[in-house]
């Protein structure tokens, strides 16, 4: 029997302290990942994304299992957010001025030819509408600050203002690619004052490049 690996137990970059901000190195990591734009709570395109995120890992955990002989616990769901007015985020949280990635970590020994066949063996059955849309890709975040947010998604607008205009500044720091999250619970069957997510914000020095 092989042993299950859950790497929101093993890698640092998934843990955050609830109330307060932590800076962290973040490895790069692969992911499955899918594009999109709108409220999340009313486009059909992020219920979309996310139907065709899950199955293709669940493919690509049965075949790591199957053929490498290395199983684990399949990552929870992530997305990357980004405005041209960031304060869509805070201040006004205009939710349908937000694009998005969705993701779903995978395993650094995922490759293409993983992928494509788990994308193949996604297709043989209910085929999802946006599977053809779904990629691997890796990602380079480096240095972030990061939160634990334990509530309703829209009680993030505060803590993002203090990340984003207290924290990262007072920090000798900036902001650097996109807004991060990580949803710890099922976002379907946890109640919104229970959801657990992780807010990360990549950050470079204030003073880099000059």
């Amino acid at each position: 029997m092989t042993n299950k690996t859950d790497f929101k137990k093993t890698l640092d970059a998934y843990r955050a302290p609830r109330g307060r901000f932590r800076i962290a190195e973040i490895p790069d990591l692969h992911y499955l990942m899918i594009d999109g734009r709108g409220d999340p709570n009313t486009s059909p395109a992020f219920a979309e994304a996310v139907g065709a995120l899950y199955p293709v890992a669940y493919k690509l955990k049965f075949a790591s299992k199957r053929e490498l002989g290395r199983d684990y616990v399949v990552m929870p769901l992530e997305g990357l957010w980004w405005a041209e007015d960031m304060d869509a985020f805070t201040a006004a949280r205009d939710k349908s001025r937000w694009d998005w990635t969705m993701m779903i970590m995978v395993p650094d020994w995922t490759d293409q030819d993983m992928f494509a066949s788990a994308v193949e063996r996604a297709a043989a059955g209910n085929r999802p509408a946006r599977l053809g849309d779904v990629r691997l890709e890796r990602l380079s975040e480096g240095r972030c600050v990061q939160t634990l947010h334990v509530g309703p998604f829209d009680g993030e607008a505060g803590v993002l203002a203090r990340m984003h205009h207290e924290f990262i500044p007072d920090h000798g720091l900036r902001m650097t690619g996109k807004h991060h999250e990580i949803y710890l619970g099922d976002l379907r069957r946890v109640a919104p004052e229970r959801m657990r997510t992780i807010l990360r914000q990549p950050v470079e020095a204030a003073d880099a490049g000059g």
